[in-house]
Parts: C-alpha cells; sequence; structure tokens
C-alpha cells in the first residue's frame, strides 16, 4: 500500500467479521502450535488443526496441596463442563514421557481436558508445555496447613465410585456407602504435614509458569462456594491481544446515568460521545439536509420518524473519528424495531450494556431537579440544593420532570426492555442504583474484558 495516502481508511466489515469469529486469536492460536510442532508439512498440519476446532473447550489445572478439595474441584467442573478429567491415577504415569503422550491425546478430544493435581512438579509443568499442552485456566487452592491436616484426617474413599467423603463436612446418608468407605493410606497427621512440605516446595516453582492464567482460591470455605468461584474463572476469556475499536451502547430508562457514564468513558478512552438526541437538535441548527426534514418535527413536538434519526446516526457514526476511536451511543434505541436498524454497517455496537434503575430512584433523581432561570444552574434539591433562599425561591422545574411524566417514560422503557435484552442476547446488565464510579468501573471491566462464555 501507498504510504502517501495514509490514513488508510480500513473497510469496517473487515474488523467486525475479525472481531466476531475470533480471527486473531485463531491465527495466534495456530502459529504458536505450529512453532512447537514444527510439522514437515505445515499445510497438512494447519488444516488438521482447523478442523479439530477446540479453541474453545476447556484446558484446566487444579492445583493445590493435599485435603484442600482439588480433586473435588475438578469432578465438579468436569461434569458441569463435560470435559475430560485426567489424574495420575487414570493416567498410570510411570514418568514424565508416558504422563505427557497421554495427555496430548486426550488433548487433541473435542470435550477438552480438566488436569487434576497435574503438574505436581516444575519438569512436569516444563515437559507438558514443550509438547504444545499449554492450559487456559490454571486454578491454585490455598489453606493454613492446620486446617488441611484436620480436614485430611476425616477424608474417606469410596472404593466403587471413587468419591470423596469426610467424617464431618461431607458425610453420606445412605448406610450402604457408609459401610463400605475406606480410610485411605498416607493421610496420618506426620505424612499430611510431609505432604505438604513437599507441595509448598513445588508449587512456588510451578505458579510463575502461568502468571497471567493463573487464579487463587481460597479453600478455607464452603465447597460450594469454592466451585462457583472456580466455574466463574473458567468460563471467563482472557483478555486478548487483538485490535479492538469500541463501539458502545447504553440503554436504560430516563434518569439511569446513561449520559453521565457515555461522558466518563468518552473522557477515558476518547471515544466519540453520541448522543441521538443532542445529534437531532445540532443537525437542527446546523441546518443541514437533515436538520431541515427534522425541523417541522420539533416545531410541532412530534417524535421524528424511526427513518430518519437512523440515517442521521449512520452517517454520523461512519465518519473517521468514530471509525479510528469507536463510540458510545445513548437515547436510541428505545425498542426492537429500532435496535434492527442499527445492525448494518458502521452501526452495530459490540459491547451493550442495561442500566437498570428502580422506579423510586428514578423519580427521586428527575423530580427533584430544578434550573435558576437567571445564570442557568442546575441543581437538584437532595444532592445539590441551592446556596441561598433567594435563589430557591426562583428555581424552575422543567415539566419532563414531573412525577406523571418521569412514571410515563419508565413504564415505556421497562414494557419494550425485555424484548430488547432478547435482542442483544450478549448484552451486559447492571445495578445502576449505586454509586457513578462503581458503574462505571462495571462498565470498563465490560468493555477491556472479552465478552464471558455462555455454557450450554
Amino acid at each position: 500500500m501507498d504510504a502517501t495516502t495514509a490514513p488508510h481508511r480500513i473497510p469496517s466489515e473487515m474488523p467486525q467479521y475479525g472481531e466476531a469469529n475470533h480471527i486473531f486469536e485463531m491465527m495466534q492460536n495456530m502459529l504458536e502450535q505450529l512453532l512447537i510442532h514444527r510439522p514437515e508439512e505445515p499445510i497438512p498440519f494447519m488444516i488438521d488443526y482447523l478442523q479439530q476446532n477446540n479453541d474453545n473447550v476447556p484446558k484446566i489445572v487444579v492445583l493445590g496441596p493435599p485435603a484442600a478439595g482439588k480433586t473435588t474441584i475438578a469432578m465438579w467442573l468436569c461434569k458441569h463442563l463435560k470435559s475430560n478429567l485426567l489424574t495420575m491415577e487414570n493416567l498410570i504415569a510411570k514418568d514424565f514421557s508416558s504422563l505427557a503422550a497421554d495427555a496430548r491425546r486426550h488433548y487433541q478430544k473435542m470435550k477438552g481436558w480438566i488436569l487434576d493435581g497435574i503438574p505436581a512438579t516444575r519438569e512436569q509443568a516444563l515437559m507438558i508445555q514443550s509438547l504444545g499442552i499449554v492450559p487456559r485456566h490454571v486454578i491454585a487452592l490455598s489453606a493454613p496447613d492446620t486446617v488441611l491436616i484436620e480436614r485430611n484426617l476425616g477424608k474417606r474413599i469410596d472404593p466403587q465410585t471413587g468419591e470423596i467423603y469426610h467424617t464431618t463436612f461431607d458425610w453420606p446418608p445412605e448406610p450402604e456407602i457408609q459401610n463400605r468407605l475406606v480410610v485411605p493410606a498416607g493421610i496420618s497427621e506426620l505424612e499430611t504435614a510431609q505432604k505438604l512440605l513437599e507441595h509448598q516446595r513445588n508449587i512456588v516453582r510451578i505458579l510463575p509458569l502461568y502468571p497471567k492464567i493463573l487464579k487463587v482460591i481460597s479453600a478455607d470455605q464452603p465447597c460450594v462456594d469454592v466451585f462457583y468461584q472456580a466455574l466463574t474463572y473458567v468460563q471467563t476469556n482472557h483478555q486478548s491481544n487483538a485490535p479492538f475499536t469500541p463501539r458502545v451502547l447504553l440503554c436504560g430508562p430516563v434518569g439511569s446515568g446513561k449520559s453521565l457514564q457515555a461522558a466518563l468513558l468518552a473522557q477515558k478512552y476518547s471515544l466519540v460521545n453520541v448522543c441521538c438526541g443532542q445529534l437531532l437538535k445540532e443537525a437542527v441548527a446546523d441546518k443541514s439536509k437533515y436538520g431541515e426534514v427534522i425541523q417541522p418535527f420539533f416545531e410541532k413536538e412530534m417524535a421524528v420518524p424511526d427513518g430518519i434519526v437512523k440515517k442521521l446516526l449512520c452517517q454520523r457514526l461512519s465518519q473517521l473519528d468514530c471509525l479510528q476511536r469507536g463510540w458510545v451511543l445513548h437515547g436510541f434505541p428505545r425498542d426492537v424495531d429500532q435496535a434492527r436498524l442499527l445492525t448494518g454497517r458502521d452501526c452495530t455496537p459490540n459491547r451493550v450494556f442495561f442500566l437498570n434503575v428502580p422506579l423510586d430512584s428514578i423519580i427521586e433523581r428527575l423530580t427533584l431537579r430544578r434550573t435558576d432561570p437567571v445564570t442557568g444552574e442546575r441543581y437538584h434539591l437532595m444532592y445539590k440544593p441551592p446556596p441561598t433562599m433567594e435563589i430557591q425561591a426562583r428555581l424552575l422545574q422543567n415539566p419532563k420532570d414531573s412525577e406523571e411524566q418521569v412514571k410515563l417514560q419508565t413504564d415505556q422503557f421497562y414494557r419494550k426492555c425485555p424484548e430488547l435484552e432478547q435482542f442483544y442476547e450478549q448484552a451486559i446488565t447492571l445495578n445502576g442504583d449505586q454509586d457513578p464510579y462503581t458503574v462505571f468501573e462495571y462498565l470498563e471491566s465490560g468493555i477491556i474484558n472479552p465478552l464471558p462464555s455462555k455454557v450450554p
């Protein structure tokens, strides 16, 4: 390409297609496998790799000291994610080479794998990595040694199913199971202390190998809580290195804080702040071709037709600053029919947020707003009261802020909201009834991090 023609305008469909189909991640993973395996015939290898289509299957390592509950967590994750559970026992591993070879065969399966207590040493971890078996999520359980020793002494195993029980925390109600439980070998206090010491020596050399995919979870809490923390983590996609241009849509009832959050996002991330209502007013003020069409509707206080709004929005969102920097849109769409108009070209958002605020809070936010007709200063009788009685006496309320109008607009939004949420399947719903900067932090997290995986 000729550098003298820069900046180049890459068609918006290209990054949208790449983002939607994870092209960057797919090429990155394929290049990693090529460099690891170094096949003599790269093309057939890449075709075979793509046909496996296993980039999104679970690849999880669960580590932890004795009695931390790693086997239980691994088994529960395996059942929930319908994956393969791999342990030292079911791999029948005698040395590193057989372990790696067997794990590699499981790695090729479409269901993915969950390694329970593997790798146990740094040498095992390096051997597994050298063969291209790289986990996507690593969970390390931790708890005080005193808790683990006490927990280990009560451990019992069902020899028929392999299920692990505990005399205090998880005793089976069925007498038949109780009678066949056996005490596993090596759970005395001295033996447990020795195993804990060995684990501590090894784990400090293993964890530095997984700095960006590691999650440490305290095992000194109910097992169900540990499981849900682990499940939440493994269903989270790691931040990608792929180029990303945010196209953010904020939905919410009147008074939910959309304008404030849009301004904060625009300020921090240099996004173009596109307010639909403001865009219509600017078009009229500029006397543009769309402004001339819109002005009669303003004069008659009628709603501007969706088709005109859509054309004006798409014109704005396709301008160079929106294409290069990204945008945050609010005030449109308000229903599914309007949302369908934003499915073309540069108008499709890649992050959608719904700000939910209860009616009582909205009434409190809006009905107490006042404006000083002399200075134009805006006040709120609760959050920003006027400094003097003289100013308070002359304050005026916008008719749109009356309780009747606020209830009507809020009711209209929440009646149409379920269909709108269904249309945007990957939308993120937030509680907007909290400190604005807390809401902003949640919005940031939703934009920076990939959208969570949905497990069927």
